[in-house]
């Protein structure tokens, strides 16, 4: 593939993210990163915060500072290991799982221009393909 091609393709990629993202903050009312913190702890329970930079691929200094959003909105909590100063465990609220449910509702009724216009084997293909050109 020659440059322009990938320029092309890379731009056409950062236009549908700026896109989409703006639509889920607009219609949910939390970030997109935020709210895929909240639904890896919600999936998998309490963890700690190197796991979920880890399963995000996010660097410390962020996912510490989006906790501590989610922390002063009451979303998650976060404790230190006792026996280990350095591991902070983070734990999903009874308060963000109903805010996450809030948002799923809002999606689904308020903007019908929300739904991606794919089919589900395109929504396979395209996660599929983001997924290699990530690795």
């Amino acid at each position: 593939m020659d440059l322009k091609k990938i320029s092309r393709l890379l731009y056409q990629l950062k236009l549908a993210n700026q896109e989409m993202t703006s639509i889920f903050e607009k219609e949910t009312g939390i970030s997109l990163t935020r709210y895929e913190l909240m639904l890896f702890l919600k999936d998998h329970g309490p963890c700690c915060q190197i796991d979920l930079q880890n399963a995000l691929s996010i660097d410390s200094a962020a996912v510490t500072r989006h906790l501590k959003v989610l922390e002063d909105q009451g979303y998650v909590t976060r404790e230190r290991n006792q026996d280990n100063k350095r591991e902070v465990f983070v734990q999903i609220t009874e308060r963000a799982q109903q805010a996450m449910g809030d948002c799923q509702t809002k999606v689904e009724s308020l903007n019908p221009s929300f739904n991606i216009p794919l089919d589900e084997i395109e929504e396979e293909q395209l996660f599929f393909l983001l997924t290699k050109l990530i690795k």
